[in-house]
């Protein structure tokens, strides 16, 4: 079956979507690969310091219709302006987890290919939700497809070498090389497995370009980087030992739960009884003491909040963990796709927005420049919403404040009724709309909003009632996975069960607005970038931009215009608001909530400024 892709500019993504196609101005009809003028698959080896951008070792591609193989050495790359291969509108370039090559087209300083087909990408939208035993490297594919592959212990060494950074032999360049254009053939192989695959489903040929677009987009984000205050982060590192020390002794007087720097279970419990704090508890009785347990209890009992802090502290900021190169800017792998639900899953210990929240602070401008901070606001009711088709859900979304209004349609406060007049209703309220997201039961509730668990079940009962329409379409949702149905979205990322997976309710309710959530965020990616705004990383449902401080109020616009026109794309034409934050420099990144206080302890102890609000204008 032939599918068309519609690209309304040549700049612009291709849209395939039940939503809002701009009319085209000129269409590439793909009835297979075939369809592409010329199919290049390609490989790079290179070096990656932690924190520092790709430097290319080699490259290898093959053209497969024409038959055509080249290889090439750093020398010769480092002399070429753009790549020697057709990458315009007409032809593909197929790579094996390509934010890689696009790390190495960055640093060479070549323009990106327009086409790009990320066979990893492929390989999880195909096996999403399946046991895997290989995994998900290149080798995991191939013999996910009973494809043979390099020995991994071969291929292990020969990355060590690449890795050792040289000066290498020619006997060395030869073998790098020849292992370069190993894997080369390998994805020729398994691009050739896949291929019937990726045109099954009417328009996955097309989903997989648009997929492709983004990886290109995740590999010049990674070569950007976040920029940080690189000396201040060098005197947290040096004095990391003390400040624990510091942070534990002060912020431990009022709990009394540290021996040294270890945390007491027992002393913890006994704390929990002096301040008549209800705490989760396993199954064995045990209390449970993982960090989201603590995250969600610091919401409804805040005398905890700073305890939760300084645990996540201790065990989020690990020395050198953080990857940081020489030029100030955070790099690491973004991870896309990795996560059941399409999202990005990097290293919560080397990613900067992984790390304790007050850490965040450390994100800042260099001079003559601005960051922002933009984020969809309530993006998962509004997907629920308009997926679901519940006029009454949508409506509250669409009141600026959902949890107020879904108070008012419950009938639990009066029609006029705001934060300032009815805030404790509406925080219960809030407790129960954002739980219902998380797929959390009353128990979670009633510990989220410091209710009883009788009035949560009785606030959840309501939002079954008030939003009906919600609750059956994501309860048939649920349904069609159990009996072995395929949950999909708009774009075509999927998840299936197979018998090795123990079924979990509560993913598979909240995956329709997750996955959503991440196609939203990819095509904003796109959209941002291929407008010419530098995207330095996405953080779930937000984005961080950087731009000149006479330009940021321009790119912030065009930032968020793309954002809502990719919410669009998704919600049939319904949009999500979105928020920004402006950070110019001297400002730096700062999560007032829940970053500031911690930070500002922080700095008190090694003498640094700290931190206080921007005036309100």
């Amino acid at each position: 079956m032939q599918v068309l892709v519609n690209y309304p500019k040549h700049s612009e993504l291709p849209i395939i979507s039940s939503g809002i196609i701009p009319p085209p101005e000129y269409p590439i009809a793909i009835g297979s690969l075939l369809s592409f003028r010329e199919i290049w698959v390609v490989d790079f080896e290179f070096n990656n310091s932690a924190g520092e951008i790709y430097d290319p070792v080699c490259c290898v591609a093959w053209e497969l219709k024409s038959g055509k193989r080249k290889k090439w050495w750093r020398d010769d790359l480092r002399a070429m302006k753009q790549a020697p291969w057709d990458y315009g509108i007409g032809a593909v370039t197929v790579a094996y987890y390509a934010p890689a090559e696009i790390g190495c087209f960055a640093t060479l300083g070549w323009p990106r290919p327009k086409n790009i087909i990320d066979l990893f990408c492929e390989h999880r939208v195909e096996t999403n939700g399946v046991f895997l035993s290989d995994g998900n490297s290149l080798l995991g594919a191939l013999a996910y497809h009973g494809l043979s592959g390099m020995a991994s212990i071969k291929k292990a060494a020969m990355r060590d070498l690449i890795l050792s950074g040289g000066p290498w032999s020619e006997c060395e360049k030869r073998e790098i090389l020849d292992y370069c254009e190993e894997d080369v053939e390998a994805t020729a192989r398994l691009l050739e497995a896949m291929a019937p695959k990726l045109v099954v489903h009417n328009k996955r040929l097309g989903h997989a370009v648009m997929r492709g677009r983004y990886m290109s987009s995740v590999g010049m984000m990674q070569h950007h980087g976040v920029p940080v205050d690189l000396p201040l982060l060098l005197i947290l590192l040096e004095r990391w030992g003390d400040i624990q020390d510091s942070l534990i002794s002060v912020i431990d007087q009022d709990y009394n739960v540290y021996d040294g720097r270890r945390f007491v279970a027992a002393k913890f419990a006994d704390y929990l009884v002096r301040a008549r704090i209800p705490w989760p508890r396993l199954d064995s009785g045990s209390l449970k003491l993982d960090d989201e347990t603590f995250r969600q209890m610091a919401r409804s009992y805040i005398e905890v909040s700073s305890l939760r802090e300084l645990r996540h502290s201790l065990g989020a900021m690990r020395l050198n963990d953080l990857e940081v190169g020489a030029d100030g800017r955070a790099r690491t792998m973004l991870s896309p796709f990795r996560a059941k639900t399409g999202r990005n899953q990097p290293s919560t210990s080397k990613y900067i927005f992984g790390s304790a929240t007050w850490m965040r602070g450390l994100i800042r401008p260099s001079e003559g420049m601005a960051i922002a901070y933009l984020d969809f606001s309530s993006q998962e009711m509004a997907i629920a919403a308009a997926l679901s088709d519940d006029v009454a859900m949508w409506r509250a979304y669409d009141s600026g404040d959902p949890y107020m209004q879904f108070a008012i349609d419950a009938k639990l406060a009066p029609p006029g009724a705001t934060k300032k007049t009815h805030g404790a209703i509406r925080q219960r309220c809030k407790a129960v709309v954002l739980g219902v997201g998380y797929g959390m039961g009353p128990q979670g509730m009633a510990l989220r909003a410091g209710i009883s668990e009788i009035e949560a079940s009785q606030l959840l009962n309501l939002h079954r009632e008030t939003y009906r329409t919600f609750w059956a379409w994501s309860e048939a949702n649920v349904n069609a996975a159990l009996q072995g149905g395929e949950l999909t979205t708009a774009f075509g990322f999927s998840i299936r069960l197979d018998h090795n997976n123990t079924p979990n309710t509560r993913s598979l309710l909240n995956w329709p607005m997750q996955a959503n959530g991440a196609e939203m965020l990819r095509l904003a990616c796109v959209k941002i970038h291929e407008k010419g705004v530098k995207l330095c990383a996405p953080i779930h449902d937000a984005v961080l931009i950087e731009a000149p401080i006479e330009l940021i109020d321009e790119h912030v616009e065009i930032a968020r215009q793309a954002m809502i026109w990719a919410s669009a794309m998704v919600l049939n034409g319904k949009t999500c608001r979105v928020d920004a934050d402006i950070y110019r420099y001297p400002e730096r990144y700062m999560d007032e909530e829940r970053g500031a206080t911690m930070w500002n302890r922080v700095m008190e102890l090694i003498g640094e400024p700290i931190w206080s609000p921007k005036p309100q204008k």
